[in-house]
């Protein structure tokens, strides 16, 4: 099939998967709505780390949740339908993601099922339990991602480039594949691990995340689009990764189902995201930055969740320290609120934020 041709089907496919993806996640949204207030989720929305906070929330209390599980039929259905399952990369990517929601699913069914502890609150995972989980599924990804580029390179120097990581803006990269590769595995891993836990921190406002990951994913379609096509990839001196083509279909797939999300998310939520989803989200989009080489553009294409991360980690770190806290309250999203800024008004505003991150990343194709 000549070069054109496949570049055409491609395209077509990665937009029809994004369509779809979006009117599956459409006509499945009120049942699942439905259904997780039949199953009375909503007595897991709890902010008990502040009394101001839990005062701003009370009028979510009966709000369901675990609504990242229509996140699955969503992507799983584009997928079936449009990408190709033949490619490792895009199976592997379907598997990653329940891998994820799985773990979010039992927590949130914890949460929901367990007594409640003397603080009050109700238990799901341990957070050392999480986080083992987590590490094992994105290991597990890295694995088979460490595996698929060595099957498709022949020799070392050609896997050099793959098992780098390029600094955006620049010529320079660091080298990971001494040992087979094994080092750029394991930044991999934490890459993914890193990238799910940012976007739970995230999760706190109607709409945030998901609008955020819309816009990330839909930037990394461009971006696995770029990498997977040798001539592009040539023509702007990055590395080539074969068959990363096919992650623009996953990457607009999860947008599709993004949009689809936010239909029923949108202040005021009829549902929201739960562990179930935004680890799902994370993980998925660690992973597409991984399968695509583009690891280092990913902090800057979801600058948002970065930011949303950081502000928690400088608030841990500074009262531990110091006995201070940098922030009114941490994640950055409730900092602005606890200012007195209205919830629709953060969201928004951190959605234009995001769209200009991704605008900066889809740059890193370009600028060097």
């Amino acid at each position: 099939m000549p070069a054109a041709e496949v570049a055409t089907q491609v395209v077509l496919r990665t937009a029809s998967a994004g369509a779809v993806a979006c009117a599956i996640g459409l006509l499945c949204g009120p049942i699942v709505v439905r259904l997780l207030r039949r199953m009375r989720t909503g007595d897991t929305v709890e902010k008990l780390d502040s009394a101001q906070l839990a005062e701003m929330s009370k009028g979510k209390k009966d709000t369901p949740t675990m609504g990242g599980v229509l996140f699955l039929p969503a992507v799983g259905g584009a997928l079936a339908l449009f990408g190709d399952l033949r490619n490792p990369l895009v199976l592997h990517a379907l598997l990653g993601a329940i891998g994820f929601c799985l773990i979010g699913a039992i927590d949130d069914v914890l949460k929901l099922t367990r007594m409640r502890r003397p603080d009050g609150r109700k238990s799901g995972i341990s957070a050392r339990g999480k986080m083992a989980l987590q590490v094992a599924v994105s290991a597990a990804l890295a694995y088979a991602l460490l595996t698929t580029v060595r099957g498709t390179s022949g020799d070392a120097a050609a896997l050099r480039p793959l098992l780098s990581l390029d600094v955006p803006f620049t010529s320079w990269s660091l080298d990971l594949s001494a040992g087979g590769g094994w080092p750029w595995a394991i930044a991999c891993t934490l890459i993914m691990v890193g990238t799910s836990n940012a976007v739970n921190l995230t999760d706190g406002l109607d709409g945030l995340a998901p609008g955020c990951i819309v816009l990330a994913a839909a930037a990394f379609a461009i971006l696995a689009y770029a990498v997977g096509r040798s001539d592009i990839a040539s023509d702007l001196v990055i590395a080539h990764v074969d068959g990363a083509e096919e992650m623009a279909v996953v990457a607009a797939a999860l947008a599709g189902a993004g949009v689809a999300f936010l239909w029923f998310n949108a202040h005021p939520a009829q549902v929201f995201l739960g562990d179930t989803g935004s680890l799902a989200l994370g993980g998925l989009l660690g992973y597409i930055a991984c399968a695509t080489s583009q690891e280092l553009v990913l902090p800057i294409v979801g600058g948002v969740f970065f930011a949303e991360a950081l502000s928690v980690i400088l608030q841990v770190a500074s009262f531990k320290s110091r006995g201070k806290r940098i922030f009114r309250c941490a994640p950055l999203h409730h900092h602005f609120q606890f200012g007195g800024m209205h919830e629709v008004k953060i969201v928004i505003r951190l959605w234009i934020v995001a769209g200009l991150c991704a605008l900066v990343g889809l740059a890193t194709l370009v600028v060097r």
